[in-house]
């Protein structure tokens, strides 16, 4: 018997950007500005392997027309969107926007990162809209 989630979407680069983001913590500890976690984060994940692409705009439609643009931390392929946040705790504005870029963008998955002061948490949502 195993422990293994059935059909866990990007387990393995999922495990990769968790492992990233918990070696820029244990190496920085907390009370960084964000910028500074984005780029140690963009060393971690270089040294795993992971391609990424920073700040790449995305455009927002509404009715099939270009209404706005967001600029996330990182895209990872077509598939991922990290968001980094460095405050005391992650408010459920930021979970909100998160799940309401990926449901903008279509994108399948999305990470909401706070490097807080203490300890690293990640939130990782599932855009469910687009699925069948």
């Amino acid at each position: 018997m195993t422990n293994k989630v059935e059909n866990f979407l990007y387990e393995d680069l999922s495990y990769k950007i968790r492992g990233a983001c918990f070696d820029v913590h244990n190496k920085l500890g907390g009370g960084h500005k964000e910028s500074i976690y984005q780029k140690a984060l963009a060393i971690e994940l270089e040294k795993v392997g992971v391609k990424f692409e920073r700040e790449k705009s995305l455009t927002i439609s509404y009715e099939n027309e270009n209404i706005g643009v967001y600029r996330p931390d990182f895209l990872i392929g077509s598939e991922i969107v990290l968001e980094l946040k460095a405050v005391d705790f992650i408010s459920k504005d930021y979970e909100v926007q998160l799940l309401n870029y990926l449901k903008s963008t279509k994108l399948p998955l999305g990470f909401l990162i706070n490097f807080g002061p203490k300890k690293v948490e990640i939130r990782r949502r599932v855009n469910f809209t687009n699925q069948c």
